[in-house]
């Protein structure tokens, strides 16, 4: 795997969640991407840049880097300390008011960070779809419901994630709320491979909030959860 390259950077300081690089990862793998400089992606909702430095480094592209909560002065000086500040470009921005050129973007890729935006009917459409150009490509990464458990999010992980639980959804859910517009040629959505791993690294940072999931693991996580995997194509 080639996020096993970048164990160094399996930190508290840089993890968010469960490990992104390995969500990232299995994404790339299945969709490969093949740029150049040239090619802009955006990272929507990068946390530290984690998943922005493994997109650059694995698919050549300059990235734009954005998030809400960490801000683009921070992410500045993360950067120039790994040395890649000519080809991540720190952002931050609601991913409600995206405030690019239309048609700025080969591709569009958001490692569990999309589910606390864009769970709402038309909002690929109207707030992803416009930055991408045609032909381009949508790669998501979010965590969410096994099919056998399809709407019983709130009632099975409330105690866990309190009004958050609502968050988590299934495969097939995702494929809807995206649903069917013009511009879409393709909307696929599936249960990720990748879980075990992602949430082992997590715990092992010892971050007080991986040490708060990991009481639950076990109860309601494993049993009930998975990693959705979601890829789009503009025609």
């Amino acid at each position: 795997m080639r996020s096993d390259n970048y164990t160094d950077f399996f930190l508290a300081e840089n993890l968010m969640g469960p490990n992104s690089i390995r969500l990232l990862d299995e994404l790339l793998t299945q969709h490969p991407l093949q740029f150049t400089r040239d090619n802009r992606v955006l990272d929507l909702g990068c946390g530290t840049g984690l998943t922005s430095l493994f997109i650059a480094k694995e698919t050549g592209a300059t990235v734009y880097a954005n998030d809400l909560w960490i801000s683009a002065e921070a992410n500045t000086e993360r950067f120039q300390n790994w040395n890649m500040q000519d080809q991540l470009i720190p952002v931050c921005v609601d991913a409600n008011q995206l405030t690019f050129q239309p048609e700025t973007f080969d591709a569009v890729i958001s490692i569990d960070s999309y589910h606390y935006f864009g769970g709402k009917e038309g909002f690929f459409a109207e707030k992803i779809l416009p930055f991408l150009k045609p032909g381009g490509i949508a790669l998501i990464g979010i965590p969410g419901m096994k099919k056998s458990f399809d709407g019983q999010s709130e009632a099975l992980l409330t105690q866990w994630l309190g009004d958050e639980a609502y968050m988590f959804q299934s495969a097939d859910w995702w494929k809807r709320i995206i649903g069917e517009h013009e511009e879409l040629e393709t909307v696929e959505t599936w249960e990720m491979i990748a879980f075990e791993q992602p949430w082992q690294e997590w715990f092992a940072t010892k971050h007080e909030f991986a040490l708060a999931d990991q009481q639950f693991y076990e109860s309601l996580i494993k049993p009930y959860t998975c990693f959705v995997g979601i890829k789009v194509r503009k025609r």
